[in-house]
């Protein structure tokens, strides 16, 4: 119980800082963009959405266009920041990232084929999940060793995969150059798209993922003390190396499917939480996944904002500042 009360002492601060910081991005989403609306008109708008009454004028943007593309902003947002937590903690290395298995470039080729080929707008993300998930799916089986999954030949692989990927798409958009602008718009990752019918098709893919990864946060915690200490200690660690690898790569799988290539997130939030709340996974994993909410909320108003009345694609924004930020990390701890 002693032990526990430094944790708890760091944590709780945390929690309700992240939260309200949160809560504050929300209502200002909501709230701004190519028109202004008032702050009541928005609580009244919500309000009105939540309990099913009838919405009209500046209600039904708040409710129909801007909530839904804040609410996916929060999931995606978490879902990479989580995956990013995960693989940090798998691999031991801090600057891992949830597109470390191939996943980016898959999706990448997958939408490319999609918008070369004219296939309806609907069904490229669909494309984009398949293409993702069979690039994770070769690089799982060209760098596992019978049962046995080494993390230097799973990280070659990826790098490999991903470059072959990324070559073919880029060959693909050489050769069609009319599609090159849809499909670099695609790339640079976008929520302009969201909408109630693909939160809703997304949502349980993707609580699904997070809870399973949040449930391999403890034999995660003890993976860090060492294969071998793992081992001794009971822990199946090639089965969780598996288990760990599948679930955050669907789980980034589904997020970039819909939105796109979106950087620095599933990088920047578990760094930062790392040094808040230190590297205890159980508390690790969802602390990330609020701040990983907030960073692509707010990155996404700034996107709608800073040259309003058009817009930015928000991977653009968050690379810009989630870059700067992390290179000052860098440098800071230098």
């Amino acid at each position: 119980m002693q032990k526990s009360l430094p944790l708890k002492r760091k944590v709780y601060p945390t929690l309700l800082l992240t939260v309200g910081v949160l809560l504050l991005c929300v209502l200002l989403a909501v709230s701004l963009g190519s028109v202004n609306i008032p702050l009541v008109t928005t609580l009244l708008a919500l309000w009105k959405g939540i309990s099913n009454q009838a919405r009209e004028g500046l209600e039904v943007i708040v409710w129909d266009v801007r909530f839904p593309r804040v609410l996916m902003g929060m999931l995606v947002g978490g879902c990479l920041a989580m995956s990013g937590a995960t693989y940090q903690g798998l691999f031991r290395n801090p600057l891992a990232d949830p597109y470390l298995m191939g996943v980016a470039s898959g999706a990448s080729l997958g939408a490319t084929v999609g918008l070369i080929l004219g296939v309806p707008n609907a069904w490229i993300p669909v494309l984009a999940l398949i293409a993702s998930l069979l690039s994770v799916a070769l690089i799982l089986l060209l760098s596992a060793q019978g049962k046995v999954l080494k993390t230097t030949n799973l990280i070659l692989t990826g790098v490999v995969v991903g470059s072959l990927s990324t070559a073919i798409s880029t060959y693909l958009m050489l050769n069609h150059k009319d599609d090159v602008r849809q499909v670099f718009f695609w790339t640079l990752g976008n929520l302009a798209f969201a909408s109630w019918q693909n939160i809703q098709t997304m949502l349980p893919y993707l609580l699904v993922g997070g809870l399973f990864l949040q449930s391999l946060a403890r034999p995660l915690n003890t993976l860090q003390l060492g294969e071998a200490t793992a081992y001794s200690l009971g822990i199946p660690v090639d089965r969780l190396k598996w288990l760990l690898i599948i679930a955050s790569s669907l789980t980034t799988a589904v997020a970039v499917s819909y939105v796109g290539i979106i950087g620095f997130v599933g990088l920047i939030a578990p760094h930062i939480m790392r040094r808040l709340v230190g590297s205890h996974y159980p508390v690790l994993i969802p602390m990330s996944a609020l701040l990983g909410g907030v960073l692509l909320v707010a990155a996404d108003l700034l996107a709608r904002t800073l040259i309003r009345p058009s817009e930015l694609p928000v991977g653009i924004v968050m690379t810009l500042v989630g870059g700067g930020f992390f290179l000052y990390l860098l440098r800071k701890n230098a």
